[in-house]
């Protein structure tokens, strides 16, 4: 293992199911998680030479391996593997050699090879022979050589400085072309594997006469270097050869000898000059060695031989490859810092600084980060939180550029969507609605719509709602329509009944799991001019004036109700235009006065007095009484009549009594006015998410008049109804002080009406 990976080896052309690793162990993984974690191995490239038993976490052999069909001639040939789990993501590296077996024997280019050779020649004279080649690398390519039995040559293999072998054939015995015109050997190869493997060729050496001097090259070995990509017919190297000999035997033809590279390469026969005619690809082979001959023109023709090393330079030609492959489609919202989005990895077929590629991220400032995970492998990671509602997908470019000069780079777009969590409950544009709705509204009337917003999507961003369901009893007033938000009133509400109803509207999304949040509403009943006056008392009994009497005379007052509330309720008193005689009636306090003086001339019948007590409401309602007055004479008073208006000192006793219980009350209810005040400011503060209050009518009212004016206390208990408390129709008092606006109410018991009356002169009756 090197830096946190696995390195196994394994003999090429091993059976399926050969024992590789145990990688799971290896890995420091328990075998019973690979499948909940969706264990899973990639290779790179073609194939798919191995697999993973996930029962016991070995890795074997899958399918046959060819190592020199994968790696040619390469001395390491390794195979890498890729190993992913989930939960959480992690990648892991494999290595996994291909070790080379000896299962290449060594094979000669020709069955069969001919050389011609001078009978002249001197002994120790070499002859170059094509060897053999062997596919397979280290020991079982290395090759030995035997000749078959022969006292004139030996075959001897040669390696020069630049470890390039070569074969050549000795002259160990002068030739004698009248014994042995032509000699047939039997070339072997044999390689040093285990077992040994061998292949042969043929050779047929003709012995020649006369021409002795061969051409010779000033070197043995030439040195050349050439970058790639050059053009066709870049001249390579110009080869000079000499020939001792005169005439034709001296005229020298350049050829290639051997691993003829014509397919890259041409040589002008006559010039020797080498020049290139294909493509030369570093990348494809870096060293080309080609054996030259040349031959002369005498019969038989000599030859000398020279070996061209041809060292390709690496040029920066091909552009890094990316291969991107997302983990993470969509992004949920909510990852968490360092959450793999992708994994990359890049090549460059260059070498040196050509092939050092350097990897970023495009363009800067976005909240992911590339982490190297091995020699060029990436992990394309989350590097900060993520918010859908503020970007809902990144589109990014992870570039790969090397150190050439000038410099290749490569590019690959990825789009990485975010995917939306429930993370926004919904949203009121403000806290609290006020609402002002008519008494007398029709049942199931709209009244309101409330809205709330959420930024998220689909099933996140859908909302409903509801009524706070703790508050029972108001689910007899209100609804609220689930999808639109729409508030009816459900019954017809009446201002004498209902004042006020406070609650709360839940919005909730449908996400999972849900969030919330709540308004609270206050709608206000607004009173109509629904209820006219009602007069009582006084017309049940004649009232009695004793005669004479002088202007401004109190007879009587009348008892008036108006069950609404502020102009509504504001009464004015008028005598109909119907009424005659000596009478007039405050127009707000509705006393009965003399209007002239009345003396026995009146006479001592009775007299009708037809009153229209009529409100201040749009349009205003009316109510009529008809009084009876009897004039009687002094002599004629019935002081029994406890129910008759009294005159007088003990009248004038009374009224300054009743001043003094007026100057009482009004200081008590100021006091209680400005405690509830601050209690039901309290209250509201500390109930303003929790409960809803109903405030209705209640049963008592002192009621003042004067000439300009009127104000009322209303002691009008208020059925609170509470789903904090649990406990149903607890109550509480609500006092109300409207200045100029009469508010009438009961007191006690329904129907028994207590008022105290001033009378003109400031005084008070009852």
């Amino acid at each position: 293992m090197g830096s946190g990976q696995l390195h196994y080896s394994v003999p090429e052309e091993s059976q399926h199911g050969t024992f590789v690793g145990r990688i799971a162990q290896d890995l420091g993984l328990e075998v019973s998680e690979l499948v909940p974690r969706l264990f899973r191995m990639e290779s790179q490239g073609d194939g798919d030479y191995f697999e993973v038993n996930v029962q016991n976490g070995v890795l074997f052999v899958n399918s046959r391996i060819d190592r020199e069909k994968l790696c040619a001639k390469n001395l390491v040939c390794t195979i890498h593997l890729e190993v992913i789990i989930d939960k959480p993501l992690r990648v892991f590296h494999v290595e996994v050699e291909i070790k080379d077996i000896n299962d290449n024997a060594p094979v000669f280019s020709t069955s069969k090879q001919s050389l011609n050779v001078a009978e002249l020649i001197l002994q120790g004279t070499r002859f170059p022979l094509n060897g053999a080649s062997d596919a397979d690398i280290g020991s079982n390519a290395q090759l030995k050589y035997k000749l078959s039995s022969t006292e004139y040559f030996v075959v001897e293999r040669k390696i020069n400085d630049q470890r390039s072998a070569s074969l050549v054939l000795v002259l160990n015995k002068p030739l004698d072309r009248e014994k042995i015109p032509v000699h047939h050997l039997l070339l072997t190869a044999v390689d040093e594997g285990q077992p040994e493997l061998t292949g042969t060729v043929h050779l047929e050496i003709i012995v020649m006469d006369a021409n002795d001097n061969a051409p010779v090259f000033n070197q043995s070995v030439y040195k050349v270097q050439l970058l790639e990509n050059v053009m066709d017919g870049t001249l390579v190297i110009n080869l000079n050869a000499t020939d001792l000999d005169e005439g034709i035997n001296k005229e020298i033809s350049y050829s290639f000898s051997n691993n003829d590279p014509s397919n890259i390469f041409s040589i002008q026969p006559d010039t020797g000059e080498i020049r290139v005619k294909g493509k030369v690809d570093f990348e494809n082979i870096s060293v080309y060695s080609i054996e030259i001959e040349a031959k002369d023109k005498g019969s038989p023709p000599l030859s000398g031989h020279c070996t061209i090393l041809v060292e390709i330079l690496d040029m920066n030609d091909n552009v890094p490859e990316m291969s991107l492959k997302q983990m993470l489609v969509p992004l949920p919202e909510d990852s968490s810092p360092g959450a793999v989005v992708a994994l990359i990895s890049i090549s460059d077929r260059d070498s040196g600084s050509n092939g050092q590629v350097n990897c970023s991220l495009w363009p800067t400032g976005l909240p992911f980060k590339l982490v190297s995970t091995f020699k060029n492998y990436y992990s394309l990671v989350l590097a900060e939180p993520v918010d859908r509602e503020q970007v809902a997908e990144y589109a990014l470019v992870v570039m790969a550029q090397d150190q050439g000069n000038p410099s290749l780079s490569a590019s690959s777009s990825l789009v990485v969507p975010i995917s939306d969590v429930n993370d926004n409950a919904p949203i009121f544009p403000q806290p609290s609605y006020t609402v002002f709705v008519k008494e007398n509204n029709p049942p199931g009337a709209h009244i309101f719509t409330v809205s709330a917003s959420d930024p998220d999507v689909a099933e996140n961003a859908l909302v409903s709602y509801w009524l706070d369901e703790k508050l029972w009893p108001l689910s007899s007033y209100i609804s609220v329509h689930s999808e639109s938000g729409k508030l009816y009133a459900l019954q017809p509400l009446d201002y004498e009944e209902l004042k006020l109803l406070e609650f709360q509207v839940r919005a909730k999304d449908a996400g999972m799991p849900s969030l919330c949040s709540n308004v609270t509403v206050q709608v206000f009943v607004v009173d109509e001019n629904d209820n006219a006056p009602t007069v009582s008392g006084l017309q049940d009994a004649p009232l009695l004036l004793v005669v004479p009497a002088m202007a401004g005379h109190l007879v009587g007052k009348i008892h008036a109700l108006d069950a609404d509330s502020g102009y509504n309720a504001w009464l004015r008193y008028e005598l109909h235009e119907l009424t005659s005689g000596p009478w007039q009636v405050g127009p707000y306090s509705g006393e009965i006065s003399t209007r002239r003086a009345v003396d026995e001339a009146e006479g001592s019948s009775s007299q009708n007095l037809l009153v229209l007590v009529k409100d201040h409401g749009k349009p205003p309602q009316s109510a009529t009484i008809t009084l009876s007055i009897s004039l009687v004479m002094n002599t004629q008073i019935v002081h029994a009549d406890s129910r008759l208006p009294r005159t007088g000192s003990s009248s004038g006793l009374l009224k300054g009594n009743v001043n003094i219980y007026l100057i009482i009350a009004i200081c008590s209810v100021s006091s209680l006015f400005l405690l509830v005040i601050i209690l039901y400011t309290a209250q509201r503060c500390q109930g303003q998410t929790e409960e809803a209050m109903v405030y209705g009518p209640g049963t008592a009212t002192l009621v003042c008049t004067s000439e300009v004016g009127s104000w009322s206390y209303s002691n009008r208990h208020s059925h609170i109804l509470a789903g904090v408390s649990g406990e149903a129709g607890a109550k509480s008092d609500l006092m109300v002080f409207t200045p100029n606006i009469p508010v009438f109410a009961e007191n006690g018991e329904v129907g028994n009406m207590t008022e105290l009356v001033p009378d003109s002169s400031g005084q008070v009756s009852s």
